[in-house]
């Protein structure tokens, strides 16, 4: 069952993927929830890899979690996430490069529970149904300028 789910997961990414690149991004959000596209190498392969994910903006930056839909791993595009130091965004039309601050401890708990939980309190079923810690990540823009 969790291969086949996993199966179901992948296409329903490709399927978000397409549409937002066929739309040009016009097409990704909907009323109470925003997605965006974020674009990072492969943690084996290098080769970039893109998924649709739900965010809030934060504190200058764009806050992620690895729900996996209640899966007990993490999934894939965050397990990329924590591998490099850049990755790309795209937020509608808008695309950014940003670099990835995976966070932990006291900060990973409190942006959960006051940020995340506070906007979007159905994801806490995805924690229970995982029986794990869902990560969190802060997407900060980067600027090439010094």
């Amino acid at each position: 069952m969790g291969s086949l789910r996993h199966g179901f997961t992948r296409t329903g990414n490709r399927i978000g993927v397409w549409l937002h690149r066929v739309a040009r991004g016009r097409l990704d959000s909907g009323p109470g929830t925003q997605v965006l596209m974020v674009t990072s190498p492969g943690r084996r392969t290098g080769v970039p890899r893109s998924t649709m994910v739900r965010f809030l903006e934060h504190d200058g930056g764009y806050v992620v979690w690895g729900s996996g839909s209640g899966s007990p791993t993490d999934p894939d595009w965050f397990r990329n996430l924590r591998r490099t130091e850049r990755a790309r965004i795209e937020i509608g039309t808008r695309g950014l490069d940003v670099r990835p601050q995976v966070l932990t401890g006291a900060e990973r708990d409190r942006v959960w529970r006051e940020v995340v939980l506070a906007q979007v309190p159905g994801v806490a079923k995805y924690e229970r149904k995982a029986g794990r810690t869902i990560p969190v990540a802060v997407l900060r823009p980067v600027s090439d300028r010094a």
